[in-house]
């Protein structure tokens, strides 16, 4: 179990190395998220992203881990909100050792295609403050479709090692992590947040700014994207987080 825990950011690309190895033994390939809100993919400490690097994934444009809509548009990504147990699925449904009522409800519709995989085995790891991270093993071979044998004989294993690897993931490169690159907010995205957190549209701030609506959109999305966030009220709630604007007021 140590050889996937990490301690320190120097450690994240050898403990990805024995997750991969452990994977590839048993005939899967891990794809690894350490927020599934999140538009990141877990990187090393020079901050390349394991998916190519360590876990053997393309890095053409369709690939899973920059696809930026599939935490919304996933089956998988929507079961690990339900479930905390390892579970496997593919487009005949979700296969759990508990019944989940939740899971039944999940649209399976075009699952290849939206899910980026045929079949997986799903470790969803709950974290602090409401993250989830996951992780899903996914079949070398295409043609592998009836996990469930592989499930009951490697499902318990496999959670050990994703559990461990995402949240000592998390705890070590969380406060490393936690912003990407040019997050600083310029005063015009600032002025628009403002107005954005007391209820104002988009209509109302550009009457307010004496600016077009495209103006106040353009910089209302410049800032979800030095965020990292998601939609409209995530960036206001990461922004009063980091002092740039007051949600008391």
């Amino acid at each position: 179990m140590d050889a996937v825990r990490i301690a320190d950011p120097a450690d994240v690309r050898r403990a990805a190395r024995a997750l991969n190895d452990l994977s590839l033994a048993h005939g899967f390939r891990a794809a690894p998220a350490h927020d599934i809100a999140g538009k990141r993919t877990p990187v090393d400490a020079d901050g390349q992203p394991l998916a190519s690097e360590i876990f053997g994934w393309g890095s053409e444009d369709k690939v899973w881990w920059k696809n930026t809509r599939i935490a919304l548009d996933s089956p998988i990504t929507s079961a690990c909100r339900f479930e905390s147990d390892a579970f496997w699925v593919n487009p005949g449904g979700f296969h759990t050792r508990l019944p989940n009522l939740y899971l039944s409800g999940i649209d399976l519709t075009n699952f290849e295609k939206r899910a980026m995989t045929i079949a997986a085995i799903v470790v969803p790891v709950h974290l602090p403050f409401g993250q989830i991270g996951a992780i899903s093993f996914n079949p070398l071979d295409p043609s592998l479709t009836d996990l469930e044998q592989a499930y009951l004989e490697l499902g318990d294993e496999l959670g050990l090692y994703a559990r461990t690897f995402i949240a000592s993931y998390v705890h070590v490169m969380g406060s490393f992590q936690a912003l990407p690159p040019g997050s600083r907010l310029s005063k015009r995205e600032v002025e628009c947040l403002r107005w954005a957190a007391i209820g104002k549209t988009d209509l109302e701030i550009s009457m307010i700014m004496s600016r077009s609506r495209a103006t106040v959109r353009f910089h209302l999305h410049n800032a979800s994207i030095k965020l990292n966030a998601v939609n409209r009220s995530q960036t206001v709630f990461k922004a009063s987080q980091l002092g740039y604007i007051s949600l008391n007021k």
